[in-house]
């Protein structure tokens, strides 16, 4: 009996222990620079968010928050680099949803969830796009005609198993389009539609809002929940009867095993940003929705969206499993 309350009293003193240091770390963090991971290249939408998102939470946590961009396999070299670097709060990685789309395609040897995740800081639409001079004034008109020539028009994405190829995906099966799925790069989407080597696109709003505004571009469906404030002349995909809904959204992820402490001192400086008056704009101008969730919130949706890109990617032969 004396061996046993010496164990438990052993026991309890290490949980202690455990608890202070925590609490210690996380009253201590942050105390030096922050890497904060871009999965893209320099100049595209994921980079100019990220670097403004990291600017205002520098601002909101006192130390620099550095924007690095380590692009490659479709976010993959960012995620790997996440799940082996030291879970201690310096190193965060600006997600997408490429972080299901890129695990889903056999990109990396682990799922999302190998990662710890912060929060999503926003989502946003990824419309389908033609030229300005394409005949289709509607997308109801492309159907149409797509179904008159199958196999004969080319849509756009940012890559094969893209976020934005899932959603094309998506949105030709629910209207039962049969087409070409263009990989054009992110740079080089916008540019095949406006020489007319793509007939249409996939696009985040934020690649594509400026050419549509120019009128250079015409937008004709959005596969999501519900119309766009920055494009409110046009329909969901649900409005026209086409089941399709992929939005790409953003957020933050971690180390596997970064204390719930510093998490959450993240996920706070993260919210703050998001709804700091700079990046609000920035959203006003762009068109995404600025809507910060925790670590609890984000996994759940992370759960849901990682089932429905698995599905549209398994349909399309694109899926590997682990």
């Amino acid at each position: 009996m004396r061996d046993l309350k010496r164990k438990l009293a052993r026991l309890m003193v290490g949980l202690v222990g455990i608890v202070l240091a925590t609490a210690s770390t996380a009253a201590d963090f942050p105390s030096g620079p922050i890497e904060f991971v871009i999965p893209f290249g320099a100049g595209g939408g994921a980079d100019i968010e990220g670097r403004l998102l990291a600017k205002e939470m520098s601002n909101v946590l006192g130390v620099s928050v550095t924007p690095v961009n380590k692009p490659g396999a479709g976010g993959a070299i960012t995620y790997t680099y996440i799940v082996n670097a030291k879970p201690d709060g310096y190193t965060v990685a600006w997600n997408s949803t490429s972080v299901l789309t890129t695990t889903n395609l056999g990109n990396t040897d682990f799922d999302y969830d190998a990662m710890d995740h912060i929060g999503r800081v926003e989502f946003q639409p990824q419309p389908f796009v033609v030229k300005a001079e394409a005949p289709w004034q509607t997308f109801n008109d492309f159907v149409a005609d797509c179904k008159e020539h199958p196999n004969t028009y080319k849509v756009a994405n940012s890559g094969t198993g893209s976020a934005t190829h899932t959603a094309a995906i998506a949105l030709m099966n629910a209207s039962s389009c049969q087409v070409i799925h263009l990989p054009k790069g992110i740079k080089g989407r916008n540019a095949s539609v406006l020489s007319g080597e793509a007939d249409a696109m996939v696009a985040p709003l934020t690649g594509a809002i400026k050419l549509a505004k120019a009128g250079k571009l015409r937008i004709l469906v959005v596969p999501t929940a519900e119309r766009n404030a920055v494009i409110p002349d046009v329909p969901t995909a649900r409005e026209l009867g086409y089941d399709a809904e992929l939005d790409l959204f953003r957020g933050l992820s971690v180390p596997p095993g970064t204390p719930s402490a510093i998490k959450g001192v993240l996920a706070n400086a993260m919210r703050q940003a998001a709804l700091s008056d700079a990046f609000m704009a920035l959203a006003e101008k762009k068109g995404f929705t600025v809507s910060p969730s925790g670590p609890e919130e984000f996994s759940s949706y992370l759960s849901q969206e990682d089932a429905k890109v698995k599905e549209i990617l398994k349909g399309a032969g694109l899926y590997k499993s682990k």
